[in-house]
């Protein structure tokens, strides 16, 4: 079996999920392989609350470089696929290739995780309906207009479709990461 993990993020990508997941995966003995619309240094960013206002707020992040563009992603290399949260999400949804391979790590079977605002590709890849998913609040409505359940848990395994709400999920998340990578499937 194949120890490489994608993980698929883009400009406006959250970088606090993005260092996470590079180095909880390398502290497990796996691969992360960063992937993104190009091969190229990616400008994170940072979102958290602040006091007065109704939503988050966004500042720049660390930067990172995507190490293999999607269009040139093999998914039968990876065990897994994590679509990271942040802003990146908006407009990965709308590219065909995005959902191409997301749909394709479905059909083979293969783990699929998504945390924040990654719900937004699963449900624009048509990955949600019937399943029960968590992810950012804000997009509760998308989730229940694509037949999916919305929980309120900070991270839910629906099989092998694993969903966390926020950064903050992020050990929660990781223990269903890794309790459906080592799972028979």
């Amino acid at each position: 079996m194949t120890r490489k993990v994608l993980i698929m993020t883009g400009d406006g990508g959250n970088s606090y999920e993005a260092l996470y997941a590079c180095q909880r995966f390398q502290e497990a003995y796996w691969e992360p392989v960063i992937a993104a619309p190009a091969r190229r240094r990616l400008h994170l960013v940072s979102h958290d609350y602040e006091p007065g206002w109704d939503t988050y707020v966004e500042h720049p992040g660390t930067s990172m470089d995507a190490q293999i563009a999607i269009t040139a992603v093999s998914t039968k290399e990876f065990a897994a696929l994590v679509i990271l949260g942040g802003r990146a999400p908006e407009y990965l949804r709308n590219d065909a290739s995005v959902l191409s391979l997301v749909r394709e790590f479905a059909a083979q079977n293969k783990c699929i995780c998504a945390i924040g605002h990654g719900i937004q590709v699963l449900v624009a890849a048509g990955l949600v309906s019937g399943r029960t998913v968590t992810g950012h609040p804000h997009v509760c409505v998308e989730v229940e207009r694509a037949g999916g359940i919305y929980s309120e848990k900070p991270a839910v395994r629906d099989g092998r479709l694993i969903t966390a709400q926020s950064w903050k999920a992020q050990p929660e998340f990781y223990r269903e990461i890794f309790a459906c990578l080592e799972a028979p499937k």
